[in-house]
């Protein structure tokens, strides 16, 4: 097991004891160290109302470039980039799902080949799949667009060029059809579902972020006319027709007509109603194993569910 990285105690946050033991980001941000390292986030950066040294989350650029900044440091990915407006996920919480993957997946398998389900613009999965563990990984998205915007990340990046490949899914109606290719097997497939069932949903969901930020710095309410979406998050990305419990249904139906071909199917669920309904399908259409694995960040948590056919 790894040693998490130990941040200057002086400028980081209070040790995070819900991320995952081999999480490097267990003790916060060191944010002199990410400024050292990738020296664009130092406008950013300023003491909070408690007197550490912070960025302002609320500022899309900011939390990108934070991003950009961990990326390079902890895993030697440089020039990560994403378009305007494309979701800018939280790099420990991404670490995590790929920690507990590894725990579920046979430690002495030398090899893993892990599929992403909506790898979007950032491929954040893959990214950390390929540089934690060395794992070979497809990303497979809708997006043409969010897809070339990775592929020049791989690009910056020749390490990955081996070992990390992109399909793209022409047919919005299917998830793993047109993906995963007969003869195929993969180890584990991982998902972060839209979770919002509109653009409706979607921007009052990132004005209720802004207020919770608002409130942790003491403030009353976002300084913000209408709700944007500040976190990011372009179309597909967020919401569906449906949201995360359609998605869900969607995805575990396709999964068992690919269930010689995928050891572990995995989800992220967002929303605590959705994992009975979920956990039920999945038992009725066959699978031998049902996993509900909890990740903690802070007081925030968020499930993956795991099912096998195999």
């Amino acid at each position: 097991m790894s040693t998490p990285h130990r941040s200057e105690k002086s400028q980081a946050k209070p040790a995070n004891k819900g991320l995952h033991p081999r999480n490097l980001h267990n003790q916060g941000y060191d944010f002199q160290g990410l400024v050292k390292s990738h020296p664009a986030l130092a406008s950013h950066v300023k003491p909070n109302a408690h007197g550490n040294l912070s960025i302002d989350f609320a500022d899309a650029l900011a939390v990108k470039t934070l991003n950009a900044a961990l990326l390079n440091r902890y895993y030697n990915i440089v020039d990560w980039d994403i378009p305007e407006g494309a979701l800018c996920p939280p790099i420990p919480g991404r670490a995590d799902y790929i920690h507990y993957i590894a725990d579920l997946l046979e430690p002495e398998q030398s090899s893993i080949k892990l599929l992403d389900i909506g790898t979007g613009a950032n491929g954040i999965y893959p990214l950390l799949a390929c540089q934690i563990h060395g794992w070979q990984c497809v990303g497979s998205d809708i997006n043409t667009e969010s897809l070339e915007n990775v592929a020049a990340i791989i690009a910056n990046n020749p390490s990955l060029k081996d070992r990390f490949t992109l399909r793209t899914q022409h047919d919005k109606n299917h998830i793993f059809e047109g993906i995963i290719q007969p003869g195929e097997f993969f180890d584990v497939s991982v998902c972060n579902p839209p979770f919002h069932a509109s653009l409706n949903e979607a921007l009052k969901g990132s004005q209720l972020k802004l207020d919770n930020l608002a409130r942790s710095r003491g403030e009353r309410k976002a300084n913000t006319k209408s709700p944007t979406l500040n976190f990011g998050g372009l179309g597909a990305e967020l919401w569906c027709k449906g949201g995360e419990q359609l998605f869900l249904k969607k995805l575990i139906r396709e999964s068992q007509q690919y269930s010689t071909q995928c050891r572990w199917f995995t989800s992220l669920v967002s929303k605590t109603d959705n994992v009975k309904p979920a956990k039920k399908l999945i038992r009725k259409l066959g699978a031998v194993d049902v996993r509900e694995i909890e990740m903690k960040q802070g007081k925030k948590i968020t499930r993956i569910l795991a099912w096998t056919f195999i």
